[in-house]
């Protein structure tokens, strides 16, 4: 484990999901995420990260909104995205008071950024570890991530790239020298 991974507790790691469900429950009620007493929570969970809150319902996509720098506390982060997920992910409708409850969470915590040099797409394929990395693709203003979670529907290299750039607003085969490809691996926090 690497200085930059976050250990958390047991308790720790329930109480992000308990954060991320009020966030939820806060929504449903007032329309706004709930405000975070920062001094009441671990060390922990008041470091800067950068989090991606998924939501899944019946086994299908609920929500997925994140940040890829940290920007602000752990638990705030989680709470805000998890308020984002449910009701700002512009793919589905706002989550319905009587779905607040049965979504299941996914927080993925992210490890910063790193940039994975390549003069080619041939050498960027070379360097990509499938199931581990989440990537960043930017070039000017187009921007896309995938979680590593994403392997699991695109295991194969190539593809996962290709899906990535169209995600971007990018061709599936562009390629340039001034794009920029990150990858960062995630601590997975599941219900």
């Amino acid at each position: 484990m690497s200085s930059t991974d976050l250990s958390l507790t047991p308790e720790e790691r329930r109480r992000l999901i308990e954060l991320a469900r009020e966030a939820i429950r806060h929504g449903v009620r007032h329309g706004s995420p709930p405000p975070v007493d920062l001094a009441s929570l671990p060390a922990a969970l008041r470091q800067p990260r950068a989090t991606f809150v998924t939501l899944e319902k019946d086994g299908q996509l609920r929500g997925c909104i994140g940040s890829l720098e940290p920007r602000r506390p752990l638990a705030e982060d989680v709470v805000n995205n998890a308020f984002a997920a449910a009701f700002g992910d512009p793919r589905f409708p706002p989550v319905r008071e009587e779905e607040a409850d049965r979504l299941k969470i996914h927080i993925a915590i992210l490890s910063p950024l790193e940039a994975i040099r390549a003069g080619s797409e041939a050498e960027l394929l070379e360097k990509i570890r499938p199931g581990v990395d989440g990537l960043v693709i930017e070039e000017g203003a187009l921007r896309g991530t995938f979680l590593p979670a994403v392997w699991r529907s695109i295991p194969d290299k190539k593809e996962f790239l290709r899906h990535l750039k169209v995600k971007a607003g990018l061709p599936p085969d562009y390629w340039s020298d001034t794009i920029k490809i990150y990858r960062y691996t995630t601590q997975v926090i599941e219900e």
